[in-house]
């Protein structure tokens, strides 16, 4: 199968490396066309448009920052469906609106394309050890034929229903991370404030009950002060605002999750700090 993938920032270039591993014929479209240098040189060929890569690929992979992202790369000038996608498999990996799932799904299908949102969790690490978390939503046929794709990449691959659910699952996902990172946060402060050697509280919580996967990951990166993302804080706060968002449409109060989109709209928006990790988070206490 001929592989297509756009978006090839630190997950999507990790995923990638993954497919030209798996020994996958792939073609790649990135904004900036420097972060497919080192896929190219793999064997990856370069493609001018996410138009063109739709035309060489039988199945074509999605991973962008943002809905607007999303839109454009399959409604815009150039995208996706701008190209003949008649029985073609097409894969969001992004993390988006599940309204924006349902409306890639129902075009693709008037287009003949079989369509899944199937947005990961795990990180930079998940991405480049080829563990993470795949959640899907959309066509269940397509999702099994692409299963040994997915694997190639994946550890723990779940098909949850309709379009959109992967996206909805995702979101759950999301706020429960949102409680991990603001706990993990607020435990250092206050450690710290305590006058505990925080390396050793660090191994101590990691290893009873308050073990996380936040904690394990990010907490030692926090203690070297190392901030750069695994996963940018800019676009945690952009899931955060998509969970919000549709948790409203269904008429639930998330408040826990409210404050964590709080924090991290301070990060993000007032002390612009959205292009380091979401440990970073730790900043607002400690500059």
């Amino acid at each position: 199968m001929k592989i297509g993938f756009i978006g090839t920032g630190v997950m999507g270039n990790a995923i990638c490396l993954n497919l030209l591993k798996a020994g996958h014929q792939l073609f790649v479209y990135n904004r900036s066309k420097s972060k497919t240098d080192n896929l190219v040189e793999q064997g990856a060929v370069w493609c001018s448009s996410a138009r063109v890569v739709t035309k060489k690929a039988d199945l074509i992979f999605t991973m962008l920052g943002f809905p607007t992202d999303v839109e454009e790369v399959y409604f815009g000038s150039n995208g996706i469906f701008e190209e003949i996608v008649q029985d073609k498999y097409i894969v969001d990996l992004t993390t988006s609106k599940p309204r924006l799932a349902q409306k890639i799904f129902t075009t693709g299908v008037k287009n003949g394309a079989k369509i899944l949102d199937a947005p990961v969790s795990g990180g930079d690490l998940g991405a480049k050890n080829g563990t993470l978390t795949i959640m899907a939503g959309g066509d269940k046929d397509a999702f099994r034929a692409l299963q040994p794709v997915f694997n190639d990449f994946g550890k723990a691959v779940h098909y949850f229903g309709p379009a959109g659910s992967g996206q909805n699952t995702k979101m759950a996902n999301q706020i429960m991370i949102a409680g991990t990172m603001t706990g993990m946060t607020e435990m250092f402060v206050y450690a710290k404030e305590a006058g505990l050697d925080l390396a050793t509280v660090l191994e101590t919580v990691s290893g009873g009950s308050a073990a996380n996967w936040s904690l394990s990951n990010y907490g030692p990166r926090i203690l070297q002060g190392d901030y750069t993302p695994g996963f940018f804080s800019k676009h945690f706060l952009k899931d955060l605002r998509i969970a919000l968002e549709t948790a409203a449409e269904m008429n639930l109060s998330l408040p826990a999750t409210t404050e964590a989109k709080r924090l991290y709209e301070v990060l993000v928006d007032k002390q612009h700090l959205g292009d380091l990790g979401t440990q970073s988070l730790i900043k607002l206490w400690w500059q």
